[in-house]
């Protein structure tokens, strides 16, 4: 794959994934659905959209530092996913089955983002 077409790939990885946890968050503050409000888990979604919608930004300012800003900005995102799901397991974070099939399809995403961030021309 040409590096144009590995910066687009990333690049759409990025905002694909910041638009679902910024999703996440505005459906944990209730404003997307009523009786799912949960204040931490909508703090932890934004700071981890916000991350990754930095990295989309920077790899526009700096084309050449876009697989490592998709592996730095996707990294921190699956630890922070990783940690949310940990969350869920000890009765801490979100306990809905939505919450559980999203936190799971995210690491998938992310796991795909990163494995393609990684294979990508430096």
């Amino acid at each position: 794959m040409k590096t144009a077409q590995s910066h687009r790939l990333l690049r759409g990885f990025l905002l694909l994934e910041a638009g679902l946890l910024g999703a996440a968050s505005a459906v944990h503050s209730g404003l997307l659905l009523r009786g799912h409000a949960h204040g931490q888990a909508r703090i932890a979604e934004a700071v981890i959209a916000a991350v990754l919608l930095a990295a989309w930004a920077l790899s526009l300012v700096w084309p050449a530092r876009t697989r490592k800003l998709a592996l730095l900005g996707q990294g921190f995102a699956l630890l922070g996913t990783l940690v949310g799901l940990f969350t869920i397991a000890v009765g801490i974070g979100p306990q809905s089955a939505p919450d559980l099939v999203f936190h799971f399809a995210l690491v998938a995403l992310l796991l795909a983002g990163l494995y393609f961030a990684r294979r990508a021309h430096a």
